[in-house]
C-alpha cells in the first residue's frame, strides 16, 4: 500500500514537472524571445547573456543554473538537488529540441502571456518538488544568512540588478517590458502555489471564547482552543483564564466572522494574520442542509 502511494506521487511529481517545463518553454520560445524581452532570476541572466553574445540559452540555462542546484544540493537535499537538475535539463532540452509557434509580435500580449506561461511552468515545477530557476534556492540561503532579508527581498535585489543591466543592454523599452514580464510571472506562480482562495488566520481573545467558539464552528469554521490567562491590557490587570480561539477562513468571510465576534464580545482582543499555505483540517466550508 505504501509503495503505492510512493509510486502515485512519482508518477504525479513527473506529470507536473514535464507540464511546467512545456509552460515555460512556450513562454520563453513562443512569446519572450522573438521580442527581446527578458524574465527576472537566473533565466533572465541567461536570456540577457544569449542576446548580448549570442550563445545557446538552452546552454546557458543549464550551466549557470549548476552552481545554485550544487547549493540546494548541500542545503536542501538530494531528492530536491536531483529533482530540480531534472526539471532544468528538461527546460533545456525542450528549449533546444522542440519548435514552439511564434504566437504574436504584439509587445504588451507577449509581456504578459510569455509571463504568465513561464509563471505557470515554474509554479508547476514547484508543486512537483523541483524549481525551474536557481534563484529561489539563492535567496532561501541568503535569507537565512541576512536576518533582515526576506526571501521575497533577495529576489527582489537581483532583479533589480537585471533589468537595470537590461536597460543597458536591450534599451528601456525592452527592459520596462521585461519588468511587465516578471511581474505577470511572480502573479502566476503565487496563484499556482496559493490557488484563488487567499487563507487568512484570526486568533481571538476572549473572556467569551466558548460562545466565540460555538458562533464560528456554527458558520461552518473549524476552530483550535488554547486556555490562556491574560496579562496587563485595557481591561485592566487580569489573570483569570480565558480562551484563545484560532480559526482559518477565506479572506471574504473574514469580515462576517470579525462582526459576529464582536457582536458577542466588542472587547474581544482580535489579531488578522495572513496564511500561506494549508493542509488537513477544517479548511473548506461545511456544508449545511
Amino acid at each position: 500500500m505504501h509503495s503505492n502511494k510512493k509510486v502515485k506521487e512519482a508518477i504525479q511529481s513527473a506529470v507536473l514537472m514535464i507540464l511546467g517545463i512545456f509552460s515555460a518553454g512556450m513562454g520563453l520560445k513562443g512569446f519572450l524571445l522573438s521580442s527581446k524581452f527578458i524574465d527576472g532570476g537566473v533565466t533572465g541572466i541567461s536570456m540577457l547573456i544569449a542576446e548580448t553574445t549570442g550563445a545557446p540559452l538552452s546552454v546557458l540555462i543549464f550551466l549557470i543554473n549548476l552552481p545554485f542546484l550544487f547549493l540546494g544540493y548541500k542545503r536542501l537535499g538530494t531528492s530536491f538537488a536531483i529533482k530540480s537538475a531534472l526539471a532544468i535539463g528538461g527546460l533545456s532540452l525542450c528549449l533546444a529540441l522542440v519548435h514552439f509557434p511564434d504566437v504574436t509580435h504584439d509587445k504588451l500580449l507577449t509581456a504578459v502571456f510569455g509571463g504568465f506561461f513561464i509563471g505557470v511552468g515554474i509554479g508547476l515545477a514547484i508543486r512537483a518538488g523541483a524549481v525551474l530557476d536557481g534563484t529561489e534556492i539563492a535567496a532561501l540561503l541568503v535569507s537565512k544568512k541576512a536576518q533582515i532579508l526576506k526571501v521575497n527581498d533577495v529576489i527582489l535585489l537581483l532583479n533589480v540588478v537585471i533589468f537595470s543591466t537590461a536597460m543597458f543592454f536591450l534599451g528601456v523599452e525592452s527592459a520596462l517590458y521585461s519588468i511587465l514580464t516578471y511581474l505577470a510571472a511572480s502573479q502566476m506562480i503565487d496563484f499556482m502555489l496559493n490557488g484563488i482562495e487567499r487563507y487568512t488566520g484570526l486568533t481571538v481573545v476572549s473572556a467569551k471564547g466558548e460562545a466565540i467558539r460555538k458562533r464560528i464552528t456554527d458558520m461552518g469554521r473549524g476552530v483550535t482552543v488554547y486556555q490562556v490567562k491574560s496579562g496587563y491590557g485595557k481591561d485592566g490587570q487580569i489573570n483569570d483564564p480565558r480562551d484563545v480561539i484560532f480559526t482559518v477562513a477565506t479572506r471574504l468571510e473574514i469580515p462576517s466572522i470579525k462582526k459576529a465576534i464582536l457582536t458577542i464580545d466588542p472587547s474581544a482582543f482580535i489579531v488578522q494574520q495572513s496564511i500561506d499555505d494549508t493542509t488537513g483540517g477544517l479548511v473548506k466550508r461545511k456544508r449545511h442542509h
